[in-house]
């Protein structure tokens, strides 16, 4: 049917340009949300195209396929939405976490599904599917244990003995698997004169073994990973499913799964490199030496640490030209950004020049924190990367650091023995003053201790941060 044909093929194209512009308008917070509900549009026409693809009993989709496809769209949709609509601001790199892996995990079993069948044929295909299968299932479940940690399910690291060896074997097993996968699949074809075998081609606890070394082998890598290297990791597997999807759609001639799974590949690699340089830390050693989260030994800090009232911290700000407020994920945990920008607007009505500064890497994903100031209403012209507004710090008068560590510990200049030596930092030690708000005198998410913390011209103000900024605010007021 040349007219179905036709329009499954410009639906697929109208369904890419919708994902390449969605993506585009995503790089910016002012057009993001028309990002989304662009790209969205074109996974929907993708999907429902899907419908019209030729079966093999029918012009159409089969009819026992079409049944479960309608049973497993209301089902993941229901899920979605409802998850959506309730998951708080502060669980969103969870979210994302579990949602990746599902993408990944779809894609090792559209593998499983074409191994078990034997319908591919030549060794392209064989190996596109089983590189496919070992990057989906590795992204399954690295994602599954990445959102474990996140959630607080898992919580700390686990690291076996000779873990580095134990990866490099690990892997090499999964990768002679495949290896065998695509050997015995296209030597089979080859023998039958390049004809599509009608059965499976490769033994069953062949492709059992090789999906649960490709499973244990995302486990046993993310397992002990954590602290500031978890935003980085799963920007990583969100490359890995990417990738996967690409190769899945080739396989299966679709070419809405091979943009979209090139589109998110790509970015994801973009930016797993540009976090990995954020942090100054190469991807080898996020995965092999990487941030634990447990407390780190390190050198003695002199000095100590001076405690502030809400008042003092008020009247701080109040008279000053200049502050420059860095969030973290303490502010996410407090729930806290609406009540910031609330003590923004008070301080501006004073006279004061405030602005946001965002590490690449502060929360607990990429753009974490970019996205809870945009949910509270904080203009995107107030809020400045790393590069923008280093240099502001030197005439600053107050810097306030909101449940952040790690993006403004000196150390990472300093301490050569340090984890996060040479990673780029936020200059909040150059301003006059700076007030931490901190729920307590612990070390931060990658358990190191913060030099900050003990300088001069540093003083902590304890409590949850919505409380302490509800006080902060309550004393601007009374100071007019």
């Amino acid at each position: 049917m040349p007219e179905i044909e036709w329009l499954i093929s410009a639906s697929y194209f109208i369904a890419a340009v919708l994902f390449i512009l969605g993506l585009k308008k995503m790089s910016s917070p002012v057009t993001a949300r028309k990002g989304i509900v662009w790209a969205g549009a074109g996974m929907v026409l993708a999907t429902a195209v899907t419908f019209l693809t030729p079966g093999e009993s029918t012009p159409f989709m089969p009819t026992d396929n079409l049944v479960l496809m309608v049973i497993a769209i209301a089902i993941g949709g229901s899920i979605a939405w409802i998850s959506g609509k309730k998951v708080a601001m502060t669980d969103m790199p969870q979210m994302v976490a579990i949602y990746n892996g599902m993408g990944g995990g779809a894609a090792a079993g559209i593998a499983a599904v074409e191994f078990a069948r034997g319908h591919m044929h030549g060794t392209t295909m064989y190996t596109l599917a089983a590189l496919g299968a070992l990057i989906g299932a590795v992204s399954f479940s690295g994602s599954l244990v990445a959102f474990a940690k996140l959630q607080g399910i898992m919580k700390k690291a686990f690291r076996l003995p000779a873990q580095n060896t134990v990866n490099i074997i690990l892997a090499l097993v999964t990768l002679a698997l495949g290896i065998v996968i695509v050997w015995l699949g296209q030597g089979a074809h080859s023998d039958a004169g390049h004809a599509i075998s009608k059965c499976p081609v490769v033994p069953a606890w062949l492709l059992i073994s090789f999906f649960v070394c490709a499973l244990a082998l995302g486990v046993i890598v993310t397992l002990p990973i954590g602290g500031a290297d978890m935003p980085v990791v799963i920007s990583l597997f969100n490359a890995f499913t990417g990738l996967a999807v690409g190769f899945e759609g080739y396989v299966m001639g679709n070419p809405a799964l091979i943009i979209a799974g090139i589109v998110v590949g790509a970015a994801g690699t973009l930016l797993t490199q540009l976090m990995a340089k954020a942090m100054n830390r190469p991807i080898t050693n996020i995965l092999f030496q990487p941030i634990s989260g447990e407390a780190q030994a390190g050198g003695t800090i002199e000095g100590s640490m001076k405690e502030v009232s809400s008042l003092d911290a008020a009247t701080m700000m109040h008279y000053a030209s200049k502050v420059i407020i860095i969030p973290g994920y303490g502010m996410a945990v407090a729930g806290a950004q609406h009540k910031i920008w609330e003590m923004t607007e008070w301080l501006e009505n004073a006279g004061v020049d405030v602005k946001f500064a965002i590490h690449p890497v502060a929360g607990r994903m990429p753009g974490h924190m970019n996205v809870l100031l945009a949910e509270a209403g904080v203009p995107y012209d107030k809020i400045f990367d790393l590069e923008e507004i280093n240099s502001d710090f030197n005439q600053t008068d107050v810097a306030l650091v909101i449940g952040a560590n790690d993006v403004v510990n000196p150390v990472a200049r300093t301490d050569k023995s340090s984890p996060i030596y040479g990673m780029p930092i936020l200059n909040a030690d150059y301003a006059s003053n700076v007030i931490v708000v901190k729920r307590g005198q612990g070390a931060g998410y990658s358990g190191i201790e913060n030099a900050l913390f003990y300088k001069e011209n540093c003083r902590m103000l304890y409590g949850s941060a919505q409380k302490v900024i509800a006080d902060v605010i309550q004393n601007l007021k009374t100071l007019g």
